[in-house]
């Protein structure tokens, strides 16, 4: 019988960085339709609409040769969540530019996973694809990401209202976060 070892395109200790399959769409459509963790967004995704999202982030990698990477523990091959760079898909001040994400199922927080998996993907972006400077921004509110942005060693920028969101809404106020090349030292 021969053994088939998921191929990661990133690897940590714990974490195995891959790209999409199409077992992972129930598991992105349960994280995208959890409350909790989509807390400081909108609101939280249908089936399809995670299925349009994936689809999205499937034509990014097409496009850019870079996406957001589905993040599976290497021990038990569970689907944990995603962490990658996109392109952000709206016009401000500090556009174009390539943003680091992540987005993890609630029983995997708190454990230093995001970090994990956040501070390999800025690894491996700046020395895989030599990426010069990797931003990152969250709603004001999101303590969580804000924290995990200082721990994986980047800096405050500034404030800004995201140019997609409704001025009346308390997730409109957005910070912004950035790291350049020279910085990286983990």
């Amino acid at each position: 019988m021969k053994n088939t070892k998921p191929a990661y395109i990133i690897e940590t200790q714990r974490l195995g960085l891959r790209s999409w399959s199409d077992a992972d769409q129930t598991s992105f459509a349960e994280m995208n339709g959890d409350p909790q963790v989509m807390q400081f967004f909108p609101r939280t995704l249908s089936p399809q609409e995670s299925l349009e999202s994936l689809r999205r982030i499937l034509l990014h990698f097409e496009k850019n040769k870079f996406g957001l990477l589905v993040v599976e523990h290497k021990e038990s091959g569970q689907f944990m969540g995603f962490t990658g760079f996109q392109i952000p898909g709206f016009e401000s001040f500090f556009t174009p530019a390539v943003e680091i994400g992540w987005r993890f199922k609630k029983q995997y927080w708190g454990q230093g996973f995001a970090t994990e998996a956040a501070r390999a993907c800025l690894d491996y972006g700046f020395q895989t694809l030599e990426m010069k400077k990797i931003v990152s921004f969250t709603a004001a509110e999101n303590k969580p990401s804000e924290n995990l942005m200082k721990r994986i060693g980047m800096s405050y920028v500034t404030s800004f209202d995201h140019p997609l969101m409704e001025r009346s809404s308390p997730l409109c106020r957005h910070v912004l976060y950035q790291i350049q090349k020279e910085a990286t030292s983990f």
